[in-house]
């Protein structure tokens, strides 16, 4: 397990982080989201050694990250880094040979990259010569080479096309799958909801909540509700004890409740005026969680 602990770091009178407190656990992956300035990429680069904390711990298996473990790391800044007149293959390979891996390791899981990312196509050609989501494969691809034993990633999916995500989502789950924490940031809510385990939500440099994503849900839960009766006519909701924002769409009904009773009492009401097809709570989502904890 990847934990960071009670982490903090000020830039002259800016305090960027304080007190920053999750943990990243193997095999999930851990969705990092924010606001410009929040505080994800600082927290990113004080994991990687790049930024010193001022206080706080990051450790990895129980220990305080080393050296050796942060060679380890595949990381993935938000501004490309690749060298645009290298070839893809030949540049990834050698990125590989910089973790320490042989040549032919280090070409064999470039092609097996490239391959899995649906760029082998491209693996000749020089990266200005790419599409920006195909550079953004490739940068994903020189971030996987070495079999990282922890992954961050800042901003994996910006430019990408939905095949591009798909891609992308299933090389991670795969080394998700092999026991690899994976920490990234993203501002596209809806595909964080979608593919992370977990989530850290970061606001003005603090951890405003984070949990796994059914947690999350449950712990921010609103209280809405939804009923779904055909051929009854509705607007009698409105009228009903600590019910609010009833909104009526033909023969359905949404509403929130100040009290988890009124719920049931709404669906008694309806069962006595005709049929009910269903009736549910509904969760919230990432960006309602999100708008919550930040205000």
């Amino acid at each position: 397990m990847l934990h960071v602990d009670q982490i903090s770091k000020r830039f002259g009178d800016h305090q960027a982080l304080s007190n920053v407190t999750f943990d990243v656990h193997p095999g999930r992956i851990t969705g990092f989201v924010g606001a410009n300035g929040a505080g994800k990429t600082t927290t990113m680069r004080i994991i990687l050694g790049v930024t010193a904390a001022d206080a706080g711990t990051v450790t990895f298996r129980g220990q305080p990250i080393s050296g050796e473990d942060r060679r380890s790391i595949g990381y993935m800044p938000e501004e490309r880094g690749l060298y645009p007149k290298m070839r893809v293959a030949e540049q990834i390979t050698y990125f590989g040979r910089l973790h320490g891996m042989p040549l032919t390791s280090a070409a064999a899981s470039t092609a097996a990259l490239l391959d899995r990312l649906e760029i082998a196509d491209r693996a000749g050609d020089a990266v200005e010569t790419l599409s920006l989501g195909n550079q953004q494969r490739a940068q994903i691809a020189a971030a996987l080479v070495h079999k990282p034993q922890i992954i961050v990633l800042d901003e994996p999916f910006s430019g990408l096309d939905p095949l591009g995500v798909d891609a992308i989502v299933d090389v991670l789950k795969e080394a998700a799958a092999g026991g690899a924490p994976i920490l990234f940031s993203s501002h596209q809510l809806e595909l964080v909801e979608r593919i992370c385990d977990d989530l850290i939500i970061i606001a003005g440099g603090s951890v405003r909540a984070s949990g796994s994503r059914e947690d999350l849900r449950r712990t921010h839960a609103t209280n809405s509700w939804e009923l779904h009766a055909p051929g009854s006519p509705l607007e009698w909701i409105a009228g009903m004890p600590k019910v609010n924002n009833v909104t009526i769409d033909g023969d359905r009904a949404r509403f929130t409740v100040s009290d988890p009773s009124a719920a049931q009492h709404v669906l008694m009401q309806a069962a006595l005026a005709g049929p009910v097809a269903s009736f549910q709570s509904e969760e919230p989502t990432l960006a309602t969680i999100f708008k919550e904890v930040i205000q």
